[in-house]
């Protein structure tokens, strides 16, 4: 039976509405039919606007036939029935022959007996074919013949209307200056099952996981490959005030405009709030009520015609979906429940030939059965960057976005639920207002604090119109009031309703004469449709903050339990007791629905929140928020050893209450790794709660060298929510790796990089992690470093591989894999497609287990970077290394430190370079690579120009193999970085890369370390320095340069203008090379980094250096830094005015030069007598 509200509405043939109708007919069609031209359907319509013209100026085009200006719709809608009647009709008219109608017949599939009926009709001389075709399709009632001759018409009628009922809504799409599509899930996560949409938003931060896909609008009916079909049911999950409705909104414009989804014939669009005042109908009836210009809804919902029905709000449905019990119904004309109509139309029982669109909260989405759905997408929220590019958008104020920003990122906690576009318009709002108002030195620091100015300025104003200061008292009508809008949303929220009637608006006192600028006006939000009106606040957190000031006014006075408000409950005296009564309900609320509701009750017991809303309110009472605090503190010693987002929901209610001493000890404790042996049950909640908000572990978690069994099975929950999770130097054995086994496996799990260097992890502990492994999506980095997997582990790990699709990078260093294990992880090679990294440093997996890597290498395509350091391979296992490199030009990075190398196996290499176009980097370190190896080398640099990074440090290269790589230098234009570190090289081979420093110009990096090149060397780099431009770190540590190479260099630096990093630690420039590099300083400027440690400087040196700040150098910090007797001595600043464009800064490292406290002072003394603004800190 249908509601009564419903006995009496207007027929379609009303003439007050058809007249409406004509009357903006005008207007609408404009907007439809843009250029004047419409493309439906290919050429169903002529073109409107043509320019007439003289019968003899121009030859008039044959006229189509009836035929073929219906054949598109011939086709799109002609059943076999349909047509074998259409025949019968032809052959009975003898306008077919027999041969003809066999010939149709035998054509193949229905599209194909179309197409040969149109030919065959549209091939005769005459048109009595086509009249005959028309007149049969005229004269006949089914649905198949109304669609062909009445589709047109009908689509620009319901396009219309519906463009009408789009023109009132409020869309706010366009303030959110974003055009981003849905993300294609898996189906729902446990958390968004279970929790809270707060609790969701604050334990990812916002961040959604990496492999999820993005589709857009226009893709949201269509298959996802070439043998899917279309999604019949498809379901759009987000939290509340996401922009689900405006998703749905943005559609249907773009569905009428022709942007998205053109084949799809009809879009019907209903809420869930709608179809709360409905009892029980039809779908026909439904249709026809909803949508009275569509004279009949059988049409539109026949298989003939693909229709696309939208329900946008399940959670505001009150009926409960009983996918189990409901009664099976397949006729669109049965009325049925409104409940059991859903339920059937979702299963398929009723209109198994419409598309379904469901649109919910995570947490109700949950009662659809998964089977039903054939597509789960979610609505994306704000990063970061759309928040800030929102604020600067909306607020055309900059200053006031500035401030905004700022304030956002020093307070974490508003920062995260901004995610939410809903949240963030109240934000910005509330915060311009107080801006505007003079009170950015209030602005709020809690959530609490934010609702109390945000209801604030709706009193004043009901929409923020600024600069009037938010009243501390409130009087008469608003604060009685705002006291209905709170138990309005109280008991709502206890019931899980979410928006309200005009006649629930009634039954709790509220006004519904909504003028503009009223109270109820800025709170509540009118939603008028053609089936009802219906009202819901703001946001869902508005909500929840009313009713807890409706709680806490209440709780002061009332007697028995207010969450019973129709019936009798033991008597409940005072506000604690009431307070106590909250938090409990909350805690065992198994879905998390009053979490919120409980941190703005803790909240309001902060004096600066209960301000704005003094005179609603009233004061707070010190003893009561101690009280309350102590009450929370002890529930986080109770309870299950594992922390729950329940748990953690106690630790926001302590921020609320601005209670937060323990927090910020846990807090530094964090920051400065010191919470090892400090973790009990509470600091593990805290920590929870820190994993959500705090700054440390936005970027990664650190938790090294602080966790143990207990303490990592009591945060497993909240781990899983962590993006990059470092769990270093725990002393972690096989036990706890069954827990992150778990963790990585949960299909919650957000994490996309862990660190379990430095534990004690065998290949029992190993089994664990290969399982999670073959199922994790999300983890793209597994560091292992340093642990005691051997070979064997390295097998179940390589078995998982073989099936992982996500890994980027893995680190086995160090975990003695040896031999086996690299035959293993081979295996992975010839058949992963994602790995990038693979390190397997110091395992000892000898030539055999090189040559095998090597064998496998010829065969992948996605390995970029392999690290094979320290392994044994000596030149056997290098042959074969460089064998695969002239097949594989992939690879970019190749590292073969300490592998007893020698000049056979660098000659293999080399011959691969001359190949090789792939290659860019080569770390060949403490090798045993002599001359003959350096000339190979420099042969190949001759002929390769992709190598850029070349390390050769600690080898035997001497002079001679030194100047054959310089000789190479000088033509190669591929090297931007050269290590000869180490290399018995002096002189002579520094003058000959001086010399090839003149002509190359791509050498960035040249690292010349403890050779003994001596001054006269170094006067040599000096001179090249003088020309070359390309240079921008030279390292000089240990050369035995003095004070005449320091003023070489010197005098070098005061026409280089290229060069940002010079180090001469370990030499003995003095008081003299001190003195001329300060001087160089002054017009210097390129030069970042300087380091003059252990020189010799004495302390007028050190001055020398100090004072070489005057002029050009404006000092912003400088930092003392004392040891038992060296100093470091950090100064940065800007120079003007090159150096002011780019801000950069400059390190000058003094340490080892014997200067001392009293010199530290005198240096000090110096930089603030030329910097006085500069701030020294000792």
């Amino acid at each position: 039976m249908m509601h009564p509200r419903w006995q009496h509405l207007p027929s379609s043939e009303d003439k007050t509405c058809e007249t409406h109708i004509m009357e903006r007919k005008a207007h609408y069609g404009s907007v439809l039919d843009r250029s004047k031209a419409i493309t439906w359907q290919g050429d169903c319509y002529v073109d409107l606007q043509s320019t007439p013209c003289s019968p003899s100026s121009i030859t008039q085009p044959p006229a189509l036939d009836w035929v073929q200006t219906h054949q598109d719709h011939l086709r799109r809608f002609t059943s076999a029935s349909f047509l074998e009647g259409l025949l019968l009709h032809l052959r009975k008219t003898h306008l077919l022959s027999s041969t003809e109608e066999t010939r149709i017949k035998e054509a193949g599939q229905l599209e194909e007996q179309i197409n040969m009926l149109i030919s065959t009709i549209s091939g005769k001389k005459d048109s009595h074919g086509s009249e005959a075709i028309r007149d049969f399709i005229e004269g006949s009632d089914c649905p198949v013949a109304q669609l062909i001759k009445n589709y047109d018409s009908m689509v620009k009628d319901h396009k219309e209307e519906l463009l009408r009922r789009c023109e009132h809504l409020r869309d706010r799409s366009h303030k959110l200056n974003i055009s981003r599509g849905l993300l294609l899930v898996d189906g729902l996560s446990d958390l968004q099952h279970k929790e809270h949409d707060l609790t969701q938003v604050g334990a990812t931060r916002g961040r959604r996981r990496n492999h999820l896909r993005e589709l857009g609008l226009n893709s949201l009916l269509e298959p996802l490959t070439r043998v899917s079909l279309p999604p019949r049911v498809s379901l759009t999950i987000g939290v509340g005030g996401i922009g689900k409705t405006t998703r749905v909104q943005r559609f249907i414009r773009q569905w009428i405009q022709g942007a998205v989804c053109p084949d799809v014939s009809f879009v019907l669009p209903f809420t869930f709030s709608q179809l709360n005042f409905l009892e029980k109908l039809s779908a026909e009836r439904l249709v026809k009520i909803a949508f009275p210009h569509l004279s009949d809804p059988s049409l539109i919902l026949s298989s003939s015609c693909r229709t696309l029905l939208i329900f946008d709000g399940l959670d505001d449905f009150r009926c409960t979906l009983n996918f189990s019990d409901a009664a099976p119904c397949d006729d669109p004309k049965k009325e049925v429940p409104i409940e059991d109509l859903v339920t059937n139309i979702i299963r398929g029982n009723l209109l198994p030939g419409v598309a379904l669109w469901v649109t919910s909260r995570p947490t109700v989405a949950s009662l659809i059965p998964g089977g039903l759905v054939d597509r789960v997408t979610e609505v994306p929220g704000f990063s970061p960057k759309d928040i800030h590019g929102f604020l600067n958008h909306h607020i055309p104020e900059t200053d006031f976005a500035n401030k905004i920003w700022t304030h956002l990122q020093s307070h974490k906690n508003l920062m995260v639920f901004c995610y939410t576009p809903s949240f963030c318009f109240i934000v910005a709002d509330t915060l311009k207002y107080m801006l505007q108002s003079g009170e950015e030195e209030h602005l709020p620091r809690t959530c609490t604090e934010l609702y109390a100015h945000f209801c604030g300025m709706k009193t004043e104003s009901g929409e923020p119109r600024g600069r009037e200061p938010v009243k501390e008292t409130l009087y008469g009508s608003n604060r009685k009031l705002l006291g209905n809008l709170g138990r309005l949303a109280f008991y709502g929220l206890l019931k899980y309703n979410y928006t309200f009637s005009e006649q629930d608006l009634r039954a709790y006192g509220i006004d519904l004469l909504l003028s503009p600028n009223s109270l109820v006006a800025g709170l509540l939000i009118r939603d008028e449709t053609i089936l009802c009106t219906t009202y819901h606040f703001t946001h869902l957190t508005l909500q929840e903050f009313l009713a807890a000031t409706f709680y806490y006014v209440s709780s002061k006075r009332a007697i028995f339990d207010l969450f019973s408000e129709s019936t009798m409950s033991w008597p409940k005296i005072g506000f604690l007791n009431h307070f106590k009564s909250a938090i409990q309900r909350s805690q065992q609320a198994a879905d998390g629905h009053l979490d919120v509701f409980a941190r703005f009750l803790s909240g309001l017991l902060c004096p600066l929140a209960v301000k704005p809303l003094a005179g609603l309110l009233g004061k707070v009472d010190g003893s009561q928020r101690v009280w309350a605090a102590g009450f929370l503190h002890s529930l986080l010693d109770d309870g299950h050893a594992v922390v729950s987002h329940r748990v953690v929901n106690l630790v926001y209610c302590l921020q609320e209450m601005q209670h937060t001493e323990l927090l910020r000890a846990v807090e530094d404790d964090l920051r400065l790794g010191s919470l090892a042996g400090k973790l009990t049950r509470a600091h593990c909640v805290v920590l929870g709660y820190l994993l959500h908000v705090s700054p440390e572990c936005g970027e990664q978690t650190n938790l090294k060298a602080s966790l143990n069994y207990a303490t990592m099975k009591c945060l497993l929950p909240q781990l899983l929510y962590c993006s990059h999770l470092r769990l270093e130097s725990n002393h972690f054995k096989d036990d706890v790796m069954e827990l992150l086994g778990s963790l990585l496996s949960a299909k919650d799990c957000h994490i996309q990089k862990i660190s379990l260097a430095d534990n004690d992890v065998s290949s029992k502990g190993v089994r664990a992690l290969s399982r999670a492994l073959m199922v994790n999506r999300t983890l793209t980095s597994l560091n292992l470093r340093n642990n005691n997997i051997g070979s064997k582990g390295a097998k179940l790990l390589a078995e998982a591989l073989k099936m992982n699709q996500v890994l980027l990078s893995v680190n086995f260093q160090n975990n003695s894999i040896e031999e086996e294990g690299a035959w293993a992880l081979a295996e992975v090679l010839e058949c992963n497609r994602k790995l990038a990294s693979l390190s397997i440093r110091k395992n000892g997996i000898g030539a055999n287990g090189a040559k095998r890597i090597a064998d496998a290498l010829k065969a992948n395509r996605t390995l970029t970077k392999l690290t094979l350091c320290s392994n044994q391979l000596g030149d056997k296992g290098t042959v074969a290394l460089a064998e695969a490199l002239t097949v594989n030009h992939t690879l970019l990075s190749l590292q073969l430190q300490s592998n007893s190398i020698s000049n056979e196996g660098m000659t293999a290499l080399t011959k691969a370079l001359r190949l090789n176009r792939g290659l860019v980097s080569l770390n060949l370190r403490e090798n045993s690579i002599g001359i003959e190896g350096a000339k190979n080398m420099a042969r190949a640099l001759h002929e390769n120009n992709t190598l850029q990074d070349l390390d050769l440090t600690a080898n035997l290269l001497h002079d001679e193999g030194v100047q054959a790589i310089a000789s190479a230098v000088k033509v190669n234009q591929g090297l931007t970085s050269l290590h000869l570190q180490w290399n018995f090289m002096k002189c002579s081979a520094t003058k000959a890369l001086a010399d090839a420093l003149l002509n190359n110009t791509t050498i960035q990096l040249l690292d010349l370390q403890e050779n003994a090149i001596g001054n006269e060397g170094v006067v040599c780099l000096a001179q090249a320095l003088k020309t070359n431009t390309s240079l921008r770190t030279l390292c000089l540590q240990g050369v035995s340069v003095g004070s005449s190479g320091a003023i070489a260099m010197a005098e070098a630096l005061m026409t280089n203008q290229s060069l940002q990093t010079l180090d001469l630690r370990g030499n003995s420039v003095g008081m003299e090379g001190a003195k001329a590099l300060a001087n160089a300083l002054k017009s210097n400027r390129s030069l970042k980094s300087l380091n003059l440690q252990e020189n010799l400087l004495g302390m007028d040196g050190a001055i020398f250096i100090a004072t070489a700040l005057k002029g050009n150098h404006q000092v912003t910090y400088i930092k003392y830094l004392f040891f038992v007797c060296p100093l470091h001595l950090y100064l940065k600043f800007q120079m003007n005015p090159f150096l002011l464009e780019r801000r950069s800064s400059v390190l000058f490292s003094l340490q080892g030069n014997g200067l001392g406290e009293s010199g530290a002072k005198v240096i000090s003394d110096a930089i603030t007598a030329d910097a006085p603004a500069c701030v020294v800190d000792i």
